[in-house]
Formats: structure tokens, C-alpha cells, sequence
């Protein structure tokens, strides 16, 4: 009995290590700066691990965004546009790590972390899968801690972006977002515009054959918003489970069949390194209950058996 204990007790252990690997949250950095607001902070890096939600209280609340963004706020130092870009592919440890798995990304964020007038950073931003997306979230946080009285010229968002439809201005691509921010008007608003871009998603068949990676995304918006003159705020975070949103079937079979170079586009491409992740851990639960359903099944059989632990030797006749 103190035997069968045992086993239990060992498959116990096995089960607990796997559900705690399972439910490892994964964090994401989060920066932000500007090079047109000089304003003093008790710190520059916060380390707590914080969810979505925690980190638009922060940002607005340290950061100095509801003096820019809450109406009956004054500031004196006004900014045109500010911009909130969710990307998909840095983790917390890829900013230490050697492995990187796009260095000219960190090396954008870490130069403009260092040389801007005001910076601040979160190195650990919770992005477990959840129902609300990151950036809606982020929004409604913003709308929340402003009493739901946002002082904003527009609300701009990416087609990309996963959010509440609230009447807010859509961008199909990043020369629409380009188009708008040299269009803009600079230096005469009353009200700051907030912009909010989202990596992960293809907004147009047109751009499934122009993949960039996401420091060249980002790069394209900071290079945009430099040479129009605009001055800006930015608010860079990464949430690497975020959804990514393609085509409908019905888009991809028309536009393979109307463009035969296009064919080589598999079903790998619609699936990215945290799907992989994600479908190899699923498959890895599935087989390990399995295969402690059969453990315990062929434990529960042996420990029925009751045979004496001794035979008697069979008499002569």
C-alpha cells in the first residue's frame, strides 16, 4: 500500500510541474519616451510585472499622458500626436538576451530609451491570452482614467488593430498612416491626436507579398513622424500572444488563383512562432494525459489483483 502511495504521490509531483509550466506567464517590454516633452520622473524603469490595464494607469498616471489626453487637464508642454505601436515579437528577455530575433528592433527602442528628453520603461508586461486585446484595453483604460472625458482631436487605428468599433478613424496600411501624419496639422491644436498601431495583421490582400519585419515597421512610423515636424509621444509595447489577423479563405483561394506566383504561400505562413508554440504544447498535453490515464489505469488493475503472498507445498499422496 505505502508502495501504491508513492506512485500517486510521484504522479502528483509530474502533474503540478507540468501545469505549472503550462500556465508560465510570458511578458513582453514596454518603453516609452518623447523627444519634445522634458518632465522630471522618480523613476525610469519600473520592474513590476504589470497587465495591460495596470500599465495605461501607469503611462497616464507617471508617464504624464492624462495631462495630454484628459480634458480639464492643463499642460504646457503639448504634443501634436500620440502614438501607441503593439508589436507581436519582442519577449522580456530578448532586451538582455543574446538571441534576438529582430536586434535593429532593440537597438530603435534602446537608442530612443537613451536619447530621448523623457523615457521611461517596463521590462515585464503581462501578455497572457485573454479575452480583450492589448490595445483595447489599453484604450478603454486611458478613457477610464480620464473620468471618460478624453480631451483628443481623432482617435486613429490601424485596420490591424483588434478593437471596439467606437466610430474611430481607420488606416488600412503604413502609407496610409505615413499619408496622415504628414497631412496633420503641427503646432496649432489645441488637441492631441492619438494614433494607435498595431503589428500583426495584414490589412489589404495587396500586402501579403510586402512581409517586413517589425523593426522596419516601426522604424517607418519614428522616420515619418521625425521629418514631418511633428512632435510626438510614443508608447511602444509587445505582447507576443497577440492575435494575428489575415484574410477570409475566401480572400486567400481568390488570390492564389488570380496570382500564380503568389502560390508558393502555405499554411505555414499563417502561422507564427507563437502558434508553433502553442500547438506543440497542446499536442505535448494531450499525449502526457494520455498517457497518465493509462498509468493510472494500469495501476489501479495491478493494485485490484490480490493473490497470497505465499503457496502451500501440495501434500503427497
Amino acid at each position: 500500500m505505502k508502495k501504491y502511495g508513492r506512485t500517486m504521490l510521484t504522479i502528483m509531483v509530474i502533474i503540478s510541474q507540468l501545469c505549472s509550466v503550462l500556465t508560465l506567464e510570458t511578458t513582453g517590454p514596454a518603453f516609452m519616451w518623447s523627444p519634445h516633452i522634458n518632465m522630471e520622473l522618480t523613476e525610469k524603469v519600473n520592474y513590476q510585472t504589470l497587465s495591460s490595464r495596470d500599465l495605461a494607469r501607469s503611462v497616464m498616471s507617471a508617464g504624464g499622458w492624462s495631462n495630454i489626453l484628459c480634458e480639464g487637464k492643463q499642460s504646457h508642454q503639448q504634443v501634436d500626436i500620440a502614438v501607441v505601436f503593439v508589436g507581436k515579437e519582442l519577449q522580456s528577455s530578448d532586451i538582455s538576451g543574446n538571441s534576438l530575433s529582430d536586434a535593429s528592433l532593440v537597438g530603435l527602442l534602446k537608442d530612443s530609451f537613451t536619447q530621448s528628453n523623457f523615457s521611461m520603461a517596463y521590462p515585464y508586461v503581462s501578455s497572457m491570452v485573454k479575452e480583450e486585446t492589448f490595445e483595447n484595453s489599453l484604450i478603454e483604460e486611458f478613457e477610464e482614467s480620464c473620468g471618460h472625458k478624453l480631451r483628443v482631436g481623432n482617435v486613429i487605428v490601424t485596420d490591424s488593430c483588434l478593437v471596439e468599433d467606437k466610430g474611430y478613424s481607420k488606416l488600412a496600411d503604413m502609407h496610409s498612416v505615413e499619408e496622415y501624419v504628414a497631412t496633420m496639422e503641427k503646432g496649432t491644436k489645441e488637441q492631441t491626436d492619438l494614433l494607435v498601431v498595431c503589428r500583426g495583421g495584414f490589412s489589404s490582400l495587396k500586402n501579403l507579398d510586402k512581409l517586413h519585419s517589425e523593426g522596419q515597421y516601426f522604424s517607418e512610423l519614428i522616420s515619418s513622424l521625425d521629418h514631418s515636424g511633428a512632435k510626438y509621444t510614443v508608447l511602444y509595447v509587445s505582447d507576443p500572444y497577440y492575435p494575428i489577423q489575415y484574410p477570409s479563405s475566401h480572400q486567400i483561394g481568390r488570390l492564389l488563383a488570380e496570382s500564380p506566383g503568389n502560390a508558393s504561400l502555405n499554411s505555414t505562413v499563417f502561422c507564427d512562432g507563437v502558434c508553433q508554440i502553442k500547438k506543440t504544447l497542446l499536442e505535448a498535453v494531450f499525449v502526457a494525459i494520455v498517457l497518465l490515464i493509462i498509468l493510472i489505469s494500469g495501476l489501479c488493475c495491478m493494485m485490484g489483483i490480490d493473490t497470497p503472498s505465499r503457496f502451500e507445498v501440495p501434500q503427497e499422496s
